[in-house]
């Protein structure tokens, strides 16, 4: 399980995974991805994958009939805050 992620994993999953580049901020999403896990302490990429691809995470039961639950709305609404305030500070 990694907790945290890096610029470069941010890149690699952009230009590999998704295979698109990247109009993102890549320092904002790195703080906002970290700063989130703090507190739910779950793989860093299950977060990336419920924020950029929609991918459910079932040990937070964040979808229910493939629509956000109230913790799922939670992350994705403190995800943007949180990338929406460092990429107006960086």
């Amino acid at each position: 399980m990694q907790e945290k992620t890096t610029i470069k994993q941010l890149n690699n999953y952009f230009n590999n995974d998704l295979q698109i580049s990247c109009k993102h901020n890549l320092k904002a999403l790195k703080y906002a991805f970290n700063e989130l896990n703090k507190d739910i302490k779950i793989d860093i990429f299950d977060l990336i994958y419920l924020i950029f691809e929609n991918r459910p995470i079932e040990s937070l039961y964040t979808h229910s009939y493939n629509f956000h639950t109230r913790n799922g709305r939670y992350l994705i609404d403190t995800f943007k805050n949180l990338y929406y305030s460092y990429d107006n500070k960086i």
